[in-house]
């Protein structure tokens, strides 16, 4: 479900004219809607409703304090991958005691500055970082909250560079291993076993997957209740999105609202009963979906170039500002802000990047696009402005959140100088 409509030939992002925004405030630019994101997280709630739960938003997806800000408003949790999103969550009014702190390389600096903040947890991923999180808590005399991040070798069907939970992926620790692990933390002085996590991947699409690794866990997980007393089970996230509905829904219609692949009544549906019986505390940690039909990046057509084989549409927005094609060769959808008639047409959608691979879109059929029109690529809330770089010394961009008829900046267009400000001139 997202907020994005066409009223009168325009498309909107909720009562916002998004023609009128990008004139005001230029291209490209990030226009991100709250009622889309705070509708997923209280649906998405609402479904784990029979299971004591903490939803953990995982800030690496849009990790801007605007975004945060209204999420801890909600009372969420955040899932954390490194010392700067916990900056980011406290000064957006998060509270340090719901992030569970994830990711295979915990600097000492950074496990030192979570334990003082009191996080909720630490996921560990290997037995070393277990021997660094124990000494640093000793030197502060705390207890480090832990749980072992297990990877239950399953084929979540994703692309490989977001698949985490097979046997080849560097994250977690091997199935086969998980006791002897838990068994060395509990000999440690300084760590408190609070729990047990997993995350199979990202973009995930159908329910089985999930369902397979909950399943598979299950012994487990008793058993570790049993044995250390473990307080939850945190299930990670994964969630997917539609990037293309006429596939998802074979139909054209990208503003079909209900459309998705995958639904929170069937996730539930295959997860809950499950969790159920195991009488503990679920932690989610879900990023794209809660943020990613969230967002669009506005970006204007700045050339149409005719080839001898393809016809180009440069736009103003490259492949810094959205690498998500480039990397993954992933979908996002385009419409043209302001509807027009015509035949549709072959295209390629590109950027002005000095590279083959700043590209958005090829051999897209659209609309008849000139130089001057506006376009709109969806469903960016989430790995867009947080992915971005300032390659070829190109601005980052403006972030725009729109609450009905209102429209906030959250963060404001670089400038040549912010470009710069943190370089100097060789004084040899």
């Amino acid at each position: 479900m997202h907020f994005f409509e066409y009223r009168n030939g325009t498309l909107f992002c909720e009562d916002v004219d998004l023609a009128r925004l990008a004139a005001e405030t230029g291209t490209p630019a990030y226009v991100y809607s709250a009622s889309t994101i705070l509708s997923h997280y209280r649906r998405l709630d609402e479904v784990l409703a029979e299971v004591p739960h903490m939803i953990c938003y995982a800030v690496k997806a849009n990790s801007n304090i605007g975004i945060l800000s209204l999420l801890a408003g909600e009372n969420a949790g955040f899932d954390i991958v490194s010392g700067g999103e916990l900056f980011r969550v406290v000064k957006a009014g998060g509270d340090a005691a719901k992030c569970t702190f994830a990711g295979v390389g915990k600097t000492e600096a950074e496990i030192r500055d979570a334990l003082e903040r009191g996080i909720f947890a630490f996921n560990v991923e290997s037995e070393a970082e277990l021997e660094r999180i124990n000494a640093i808590a000793g030197q502060l005399g705390v207890k480090a909250p832990i749980a072992v991040r297990v990877n239950p070798d399953v084929d979540a069907h994703t692309h490989k560079y977001i698949s985490t939970g097979k046997s080849e992926n560097k994250f977690g620790i091997a199935f086969e291993r998980v006791f002897a692990v838990y068994a060395n933390a509990a000999k440690l002085p300084n760590l408190k076993i609070r729990g047990v996590q997993m995350h199979i991947g990202s973009q995930i699409t159908e329910a089985g997957p999930f369902a397979e690794a909950v399943e598979k866990m299950q012994p487990l997980v008793c058993k570790l209740k049993t044995l250390y007393g473990i307080e939850y089970f945190s299930i990670g996230g994964g969630m997917g999105i539609v990037y293309d509905p006429s596939l998802a829904s074979g139909t054209t219609d990208w503003w079909a609202k209900d459309e998705k692949p995958l639904t929170l009544e069937g996730y539930a549906e295959a997860v809950v009963p499950k969790l159920k019986a195991l009488g503990l505390k679920i932690l989610v940690e879900p990023g794209r979906f809660m943020v990613g039909n969230a967002g669009v990046l506005l970006a204007r057509v700045q050339y149409v170039k005719a080839g001898d084989i393809k016809k180009f549409v440069i736009v103003d927005a490259g492949m810094n500002d959205l690498i998500r094609p480039a990397l993954y060769q992933s979908f996002h959808e385009i419409v043209p802000v302001t509807q027009r008639a015509g035949a549709l047409e072959k295209v390629d959608v590109v950027g002005p990047v000095c590279e083959s691979g700043d590209f958005f879109a090829e051999e897209r059929e659209l609309p008849p696009l000139e130089q001057g029109d506006l376009i709109a690529l969806m469903s960016t809330g989430a790995y867009g402005a947080t992915m971005s770089s300032n390659y070829n010394s190109r601005p980052l961009l403006p972030e725009l959140l729109v609450k009905g008829d209102k429209v906030a900046t959250i963060r404001t267009r670089q400038t040549p100088d912010d470009l710069i400000r943190n370089e100097s001139l060789p004084s040899f």
